[in-house]
C-alpha cells in the first residue's frame, strides 16, 4: 500500500499531466486512458505511440545486470561520502567554523543552527506563513465573490457536443464567456488589492508600464509591434535596474520645487511621502522581470491573432473548445474581444503567478479561464501539495545540517579544505540553488492549481539527473524555456535550416536567447558570461553528434552508450561550471575553487575518481530514460 502511494506520489501524472498527455491530444480522453498503474506502460494515442517509440530502438532493461550492480554500489558510496564531506566541514569542530558561524541563526531543529544566508530564499522562507494564509484565503474569497453574484447559475459549462442545448438560458459558448468574465472581474479586483499591499504607491508605476506596453501592442501599426515590444520591454529591464524603481522623490524633484532644508540635509518633497508607503515589497522592480515576459506574451499573441481574424481556427478544425490540447490552447488565438485592457491586466497581474511564475501564455490563460482544465482534480492537487511539503522539508533539513552557502559567503581559508570537500561544497551549493528555485515555483503553481489554472511545471527533473546542456535547459525553468521557444527562438529561425549553415544559425539563435535570459535574470557581467558559457558548451554536444552519429553504432549499443557516458561527464562538468559562475561564485570565486581542487596531485586523483562516479551516474540516467521510453514517455530532457 505504501509503495503504491509512493509510486503515485512520484509519478509524472502527479507532477504535470503534460508529461503523459501528448501536446496535440485532447486532454480529457487522454487522461481517462492514463488512469492506470504509474509504473506501467502508458496507452498509445490513436496508435501513434507504438510506431513513434519503436523507431527509437528501445533496448532490453539492464537493471539486473552485473554492470548495473556495480553502478549501484558506486552510486550509494558516492552519495554517502558526498553528504558526509559537507557535514564534516559544517561541524563546530572544524577550524573554519568561527569564520562563518556569525552567518547562522537559531533553527527549529533542536541543537542545530540554520543557514539562512541566501537572501533570495531567506526572504521567501520568512514569509511562508503569510503566503500560506493568502493561498488559503484566495479560493475562499473567490467562492464568496461567485456566491454573491450567483455565478453558479449561469457559468456551468457543458461540452460543446450538446450543441443547441441551453445552460440556464445560455449556450455553452455564452456560458463559457460568462465564466471568463466572472473570473476576470475577481482577478482584477484581487490583483489590485494584492498589488497595493505588496508595493504601495509603486503599484501606480507598474500600471503605467502596463498601459504603455498595451498601447504598443494594440495601437501601433501592425508591422512595428514585434520590434517595438522587444525594444520597450528590454529597455524597461534596463530602466528598472538603473533607476532602482523610479523613486517618486526623484521624479517629483525634477518638476516640483522642494521645501528648503538645512545645509547638508537632503531636500524634501511630496515624493518622499509616496516613497514611504512602498508596501511589503518596496523593490517591486526586482520581481517585475516575470511580468515582462507576460507583457511580451500578450503583445505577440495579439499580433499573431491578427492573421486569423477572418475565420476561427476552432470552427475551421471543428475542435471542442472545452477540450483543447495544450498546443491548441497556446497557439489558437483568443477572440478579438478578449484582447481588452481588463483581460490584459488580469493576466499580467494574476496573483498566484505574479511573484515568480510559472509563465503561462495569454492565449492559454484565457482558454483556461473559459474552461476549467481537465488536468486539475482534487487528488492530483493534493498529491502535488504533498510533494511540495516533502521538498520544503528536504530544504529545511539541508540548511540545518549543511552550511555550504554560509561558507562561500564567508570566504574562509580554502587551504584548510581538501579537494573533495571543496568539490562537494560547490556541488551542494548548486543543489541549494536548485531547491531555492524549485520551492517557490512549486508553491505558486500549487496556488494556481487550487485556483483552477494549470501552468507548466518548471522543474522537470532533479538537478543531478541531467547530462546534456541542451536537455538541461528544456527541463530547468521549463515554462520559461517554452516561452523562449515560442516568442524568441522560433521567430529567430530555430534550427529549421539543414546543414552546417543551419547548425551555425542555430548556435547564433542560442546565443541570442541566452543573452536575453541572462539580461532578464539580472544585468550583471557574470550572468552575461553565464549565458555565453552555456551557448559555448552547447557546441561540443553538437559537434559530437556529427562525429559520432547514433546510426553508425547500431551494432555496438553498449560501446556507444559508454562513449556517450564519457561525453556526458564532460557536459556535466561544463553545466556545473556555468551555473557556479552565473548563480553562485562568479568567475573569481570559481577560479579559487578550481585552484583548490586541482592544485595538488591528490586533487587530480580525486578529480579522476569523481569523473568515474559521474560516469556511473550517467549510465543510470541513460537507463532511466530507456525505462521511460518503454512506458511510452519521451520527455526530451
Amino acid at each position: 500500500m505504501a509503495l503504491k502511494f509512493l509510486r503515485q506520489l512520484y509519478s509524472l501524472d502527479t507532477l504535470d499531466t503534460r508529461f503523459i498527455v501528448p501536446a496535440t491530444s485532447p486532454p480529457k480522453e487522454a487522461l481517462e486512458d492514463a488512469k492506470l498503474d504509474p509504473a506501467g506502460p502508458l496507452p498509445s494515442q490513436s496508435g501513434q505511440g507504438k510506431s513513434k517509440y519503436a523507431a527509437d530502438n528501445i533496448q532490453t532493461p539492464r537493471w539486473n545486470t552485473p554492470e548495473f550492480y556495480l553502478y549501484y554500489v558506486a552510486i550509494l558510496m558516492s552519495v554517502f561520502f558526498m553528504f558526509k564531506l559537507v557535514l564534516d566541514v559544517s561541524q563546530e569542530s572544524h577550524p573554519n567554523y568561527s569564520k562563518f558561524s556569525h552567518l547562522l541563526s537559531d533553527g527549529w531543529i533542536p541543537g542545530r543552527k540554520v543557514d539562512n544566508t541566501d537572501a533570495q530564499y531567506g526572504g521567501f522562507r520568512e514569509n511562508i506563513p503569510y503566503l500560506f494564509i493568502v493561498v488559503m484565503l484566495h479560493p475562499v474569497l473567490r467562492k464568496a465573490y461567485d456566491s454573491f453574484w450567483r455565478a453558479d447559475t449561469y457559468t456551468q459549462v457543458r461540452p460543446s457536443t450538446s450543441s443547441g442545448r441551453l445552460t440556464m438560458g445560455l449556450t455553452p459558448s455564452a456560458a463559457a464567456d460568462a465564466r471568463l468574465n466572472q473570473r476576470i472581474s475577481f482577478d482584477v479586483l484581487f490583483a489590485g488589492i494584492f498589488l497595493a499591499a505588496l508595493h504601495g504607491f509603486s503599484a501606480l508605476k507598474i500600471v503605467a508600464i502596463l498601459y504603455a506596453n498595451y498601447c504598443i501592442g494594440t495601437k501601433l501599426p501592425r508591422q512595428y509591434v514585434p520590434a517595438a515590444t522587444w525594444v520597450f520591454n528590454i529597455g524597461t529591464l534596463f530602466a528598472n535596474e538603473f533607476s532602482q524603481g523610479y523613486h517618486y522623490a526623484t521624479i517629483l524633484g525634477t518638476f516640483l520645487p522642494s521645501s528648503g532644508s538645512e545645509k547638508g540635509q537632503p531636500t524634501f518633497n511630496f515624493g518622499h511621502t509616496l516613497d514611504s508607503y512602498s508596501g511589503l515589497i518596496p523593490r517591486w522592480e526586482v520581481l517585475f522581470n516575470f511580468t515582462i515576459l507576460r507583457l511580451i506574451s500578450f503583445n505577440l499573441d495579439y499580433y499573431w491573432s491578427l492573421n486569423s481574424r477572418a475565420s476561427s481556427p476552432i470552427e475551421k478544425k471543428q475542435l471542442d473548445p472545452s477540450n483543447l490540447s495544450e498546443r491548441d490552447r497556446v497557439t489558437i488565438p483568443a477572440k478579438p474581444s478578449d484582447y481588452s485592457f481588463c483581460n490584459y491586466f488580469a493576466y499580467t497581474m494574476y496573483s498566484p503567478l505574479y511573484l515568480a511564475g510559472p509563465i503561462i501564455t495569454f492565449n492559454d490563460y484565457i482558454s483556461q479561464q473559459r474552461y476549467r482544465p481537465h488536468s486539475i482534480t482534487s487528488k492530483r492537487t493534493t498529491m502535488y501539495a504533498i510533494r511540495f511539503i516533502v521538498v520544503l522539508l528536504t530544504m529545511e533539513i539541508m540548511i540545518h545540517y549543511m552550511y555550504m552557502v554560509a561558507i562561500f559567503h564567508a570566504k574562509p581559508d580554502w587551504s584548510q579544505y581538501t579537494p573533495a570537500q571543496l568539490s562537494m561544497l560547490g556541488f551542494l551549493n548548486l543543489k541549494h540553488i536548485w531547491l531555492k528555485l524549485l520551492i517557490p515555483w512549486r508553491f505558486f503553481r500549487l496556488w494556481s492549481l487550487l485556483d483552477g489554472i494549470d501552468p507548466p511545471e518548471n522543474m522537470v527533473r532533479c538537478m543531478s539527473d541531467n547530462y546534456s546542456v541542451m536537455h538541461f535547459w528544456r527541463g530547468w525553468h521549463r515554462s520559461f524555456n517554452k516561452w523562449s521557444l515560442r516568442y524568441l527562438y522560433i521567430p529567430l529561425g530555430g534550427n529549421q535550416i539543414p546543414g552546417v549553415w543551419g547548425k551555425a544559425r542555430s548556435v547564433f539563435n542560442y546565443l541570442a536567447v541566452f543573452t536575453f535570459i541572462a539580461i532578464w535574470h539580472d544585468i550583471q557581467l557574470r550572468l552575461l558570461m553565464w549565458g555565453w558559457l552555456v551557448t559555448l558548451f552547447v557546441l561540443p554536444e553538437i559537434i559530437a553528434s556529427y562525429i559520432f552519429p547514433a546510426s553508425k553504432w547500431k551494432d555496438s549499443p553498449d560501446a556507444y552508450r559508454w562513449l556517450c557516458g564519457v561525453g556526458a561527464v564532460g557536459e556535466i562538468l561544463m553545466l556545473m561550471t556555468a551555473n557556479l559562475v552565473g548563480f553562485a561564485l562568479g568567475v573569481d570565486g570559481l577560479k579559487d575553487l578550481v585552484r583548490g581542487i586541482v592544485g595538488t596531485w591528490s586533487g587530480w586523483a580525486f578529480f579522476a575518481t569523481a569523473c568515474g562516479a559521474l560516469f556511473t551516474g550517467v549510465q543510470f540516467m541513460f537507463e532511466w530514460r530507456e525505462n521511460e521510453k518503454r512506458r511510452g514517455i519521451k520527455m526530451k530532457c
